[in-house]
């Protein structure tokens, strides 16, 4: 995705960081009466050795060394993370990210709000702090929020 003239470093997880995660992953499945099958755990290991969006059909051409997965069994494992609170989509990028923040969050308690770099692609989840404004303004008329992702656009540090 970097079209820059300079090297990004990779914030993607390995070794013992990406097995402890893998694993806090298989317990809170297991507390909540989920599974994480071994298509759901490929895929949530796969955006977190990524450690930036990646697109579904790159996730698709690179599931398994021998060869792709169908894209339905990529697309329901990006499905159960996403309702588990365990990847984001990001619908500017048409692309999804392992969200990092504290195991103990579901999909329901937790917003989610980007600095996405247009230069490399480097993508950062932050608080979104105006969840409260957004909440009670949706109060008023009596909507009901389910979900709540910002998408902000600029440069990173190392690219401006």
């Amino acid at each position: 995705m970097s079209s820059c003239g300079h090297d990004h470093h990779s914030h993607g997880l390995t070794g013992q960081t990406l097995a402890a995660e893998l694993g806090a992953a298989d317990a809170r499945c297991a507390e909540a009466g989920q599974k994480l099958t071994a298509p759901r755990r490929r895929v949530l290991e796969q955006l977190l050795e990524a450690g930036q969006p990646v697109k579904a059909y790159d996730l698709i051409a690179t599931f398994a060394a021998d060869a792709p997965a169908k894209p339905p069994t990529v697309y329901r494992a990006l499905d159960f993370l996403s309702k588990q609170g365990f990847a984001h989509r990001i619908e500017s990028l048409n692309a999804y990210v392992a969200c990092r923040h504290a195991a103990g969050e579901g999909p329901a308690n937790h917003a989610a709000a980007f600095l996405i770099c247009d230069c490399c692609g480097a993508t950062r989840e932050i608080d979104p702090a105006v969840l409260d404004s957004i909440e009670t303004a949706a109060k008023a008329p009596g909507f009901t929020i389910q979900s709540v992702t910002i998408e902000a656009h600029g440069l990173c540090a190392d690219c401006a």
